[in-house]
This record gives C-alpha cells, structure tokens and sequence, in this order.
C-alpha cells in the first residue's frame, strides 16, 4: 500500500511539501499521482517566473530604500486617449515588505485579475490617492498638461511626504525628486500598483456613466473611439463627459 493516497499529495503539494513528500510524488507509480506532481512543478514554474518578474519591477525602490528614500512614489495615468470621461491618475506608496508577486502593468492584466489586486494593493500599501482632470479641464490645458495637473493632484492628496517620485515617462509639477521612467509601468512595481488603481478607479467611474448617457458603448469602450462610440456620437450628439478639443467629437459638433 502506498504511504500517501492521491488526495494526500494533493494537499500535500499545494502546501510547502517537505523534500520526503517530493521524493515520494517523484517515485510513485501511479498515474494520478504523476499529474498532480506536474501540476505542483508547473505552478513551480510559474511562481519562480513571477518572483524573477517582481524583484526586477521592486529593483528601483529597494535601491531608493536603501539610501534613505522611505517613501518611494509610483505615479500613472489612465485615459489620455479616450474621447470622453477624465484622465485618471494615481499616486502609491508601497511598504518595502510588500509581496504581491502578480502586480504588473496593468495593460497586462485582465479586467478580473485588476479586480482582484486592487484591494490588496490598498491593503498593503503605505498610501495611496487618486487625481483627476475632467474633460473640460482637459479642453481648456490641452490632454498633456492636465494629465500633468492630475498628477500634481494624486501627489499632493498623499498621507505622506513622497521622497521619491517613479514616474512613467512625464515630469510633474511638485517640487520632488522624480525618476522618468519610458513605459515605467513594465519596470517598477510602484508604478504597475498605481496603473491598477488608476485603471480600475476610471473603468468604474466610465461604467456609471454608460447608465447615465446610454448609447455610446462606455461600459466596454471606456470612452474609446470605437465603432459604437462613433456611431453614438453621429446619432445622439456630444455628452458633457466628451472631450470637445478632439477630433472626433469636434467632427460630430459641427454635424
């Protein structure tokens, strides 16, 4: 009779198993048991992939930790391109035992994964605030400028002092140090934690406006020209959310 039924390596395998466990999964015969061993080394495989992933995005905020940067900023933007709704952004203070292996870019992520980080990251994080410019904001500044002012705005709403500023490839108006960062989202996890928070903050927010104006598709398109935006846009008019400086929504003004 084997020491371990299936169910055993099961639960065994799924929990830290000891290297007896390892050997006894590695040697049995029985096929049962030889998937769930392929199924233990697979995830594995992927936490290490995760691990390498996460300690190279948190390789910019340990160095600043270790020269006396207690509170290490990431900053983003969500909603530059989009004909309607605010640009969103964020600020995030991360602590420096902070664990969350899976937080990435938040392009990278689906909508459920971002669901389901964004309250651990407030969970765990030092600080955390919210800017944003509102589509007449925008008109008036122009779409970089007020992304800017969103910024300045996250920053200041902070709990704490920043020390440091991670910032995916702007300059923003605050008098902080601040490390430009091209697509700063891949490459530092305060930055990919911020990306989240301000992409699910400004996919609620769209998601409520697709009840308030009907007919343009913003609860997928999130303010997106798509097809249905378009096509909303040349059969019921410009909404208040829509930004009248862009193009389109210029296009459709004139009509």
């Amino acid at each position: 009779m084997p020491e371990y039924t299936i169910a055993d390596f099961k639960r065994l395998l799924a929990n830290h198993p000891s290297d007896a466990v390892l050997a006894a999964a590695l040697t049995d015969e029985r096929k049962g048991v030889q998937q769930v061993y392929r199924r233990y080394l697979k995830q594995r495989e992927k936490v290490a992939a995760l691990t390498a992933r996460f300690n190279r995005h948190m390789q910019l905020e340990r160095d600043f930790w270790a020269h006396g940067g207690q509170y290490v900023t990431g900053i983003d933007e969500v909603g530059r391109g989009p004909l309607a709704g605010p640009v969103v952004t964020a600020a995030v203070v991360l602590p420096q035992d902070f664990d969350l292996l899976e937080v990435n870019d938040s392009k990278q992520l689906t909508a459920k994964k971002r669901a389901e980080l964004m309250p651990k990251i407030l969970e765990e994080a030092v600080a955390v605030s919210l800017g944003v410019a509102s589509p007449q904001q925008i008109d008036q500044l122009n779409i970089y400028e007020a992304t800017r002012v969103a910024m300045a705005q996250a920053v200041n709403n902070l709990s704490v002092q920043p020390t440091r500023l991670l910032v995916d490839a702007m300059q923003i108006p605050v008098p902080i140090p601040q490390t430009r960062l091209i697509k700063g989202d891949a490459k530092s996890a305060s930055i990919s934690a911020a990306s989240i928070v301000a992409k699910v903050a400004r996919d609620h927010l769209m998601a409520t406006y697709a009840q308030v104006y009907p007919g343009y598709d913003f609860a997928d398109n999130m303010g997106y020209g798509t097809a249905k935006h378009l096509a909303g846009l040349q059969q019921l008019g410009v909404t208040p959310i829509h930004r009248r400086s862009f193009s389109p929504v210029q296009n459709a003004i004139r009509r």
